[in-house]
């Protein structure tokens, strides 16, 4: 397979990864907490994570390269931003449809356009610029209410999915920063070394926030150890294909190209929360079908 061939497929395979990973932790929510419902994917993610390095160090035939501060310092701007994003996330759908809130995250695209070109001087091409505004245009039709009305939680769930695709774009770039500096474009061991640095640093951090000041929803991720380890392998699996898209091709690519988690969402979203598509919400998705299909040209050319 291609380079191009592999990023795409470990971009597609990872936006189907994470929609299953944002239902199961959806469901925990309710039972152990937001933050602890965050901390799920971390904490049941990173035994995976070892077990994906071990595999990828196996096939490399030589150990993982040791991060520098500069690298350190890319990483872990990056499992920062992704735990507030998630967080922010969770909130959201709290407050609105899984498929509207995953939508409203989904903005992130345009986000990162602006945050790769500032931080790692990522200029984007016009077609895939255009790409980017003609998905997040599909994004912003889905996320609109029907008739205009004014639906409960609405204005919250616009404010909170937003900021979580924001922070999400900042992850992302700083992400492939924290790559790029462990081994360079393409290095697929860098990308899984950056992965385990994020987990491991993501499980400490929200582990000792729960252990000091919420130690009975520590103890409830625990008890669903179950559904936790449903989620953290899902998620673990996800960043696993973001990685390793992000040490192959450009970020504002890998996540536009990461929307059609939207058509993963809708589908899921019909059969396990019974949540209708409307017209509107159909034209969304045939205007992110479109920009998917620029992006997938604009890195073939």
């Amino acid at each position: 397979m291609s380079w191009a061939g592999l990023w795409i497929a470990a971009t597609i395979g990872a936006a189907l990864a994470q929609t299953l990973r944002n239902a199961l932790q959806r469901n925990l929510v309710d039972k152990v907490g937001l933050i602890a419902a965050t901390h799920v994917r971390f904490l049941f993610g990173l035994p995976f994570g070892l077990a994906f390095l071990g595999v990828a160090t196996a096939f490399a035939g030589h150990r993982p390269p040791l991060p520098d501060g500069v690298a350190f310092g890319w990483i872990a701007l990056g499992a920062a931003t992704q735990i507030a994003a998630t967080a922010l996330m969770l909130a959201a759908m709290q407050r609105r449809s899984f498929v509207v809130t995953t939508a409203y995250t989904k903005t992130e695209p345009v986000q990162v356009l602006l945050v790769a070109s500032l931080m790692l001087g990522e200029v984007p091409t016009p077609l895939l610029a255009a790409a980017v505004l003609i998905a997040t245009c599909g994004v912003l039709l889905l996320t609109r209410p029907a008739g205009g009305e004014h639906q409960p939680g609405a204005a919250a769930a616009a404010v909170l999915g937003l900021a979580a695709g924001g922070l999400f774009a900042i992850s992302a770039v700083a992400y492939r920063g924290g790559i790029l500096a462990l081994g360079g474009e393409g290095d697929g061991l860098a990308a899984v070394t950056a992965l385990v640095i994020a987990l491991a640093l993501q499980a400490l951090v929200l582990g000792a926030w729960l252990l000091a000041r919420n130690r009975p929803a520590l103890r409830a991720v625990l008890v669903a150890w179950r559904e936790s380890l449903g989620a953290g392998f899902m998620g673990a699996l996800a960043s696993l294909g973001w990685f390793i898209a992000f040490a192959l091709a450009e970020t504002a690519a890998v996540r536009t190209l990461g929307l059609v988690e939207l058509v993963f969402a809708q589908l899921l979203s019909r059969r396990l929360f019974k949540e209708r598509t409307s017209l509107r919400e159909v034209a969304g998705l045939a205007l992110l079908a479109l920009g998917v299909a620029l992006v997938l040209n604009a890195g073939s050319s």
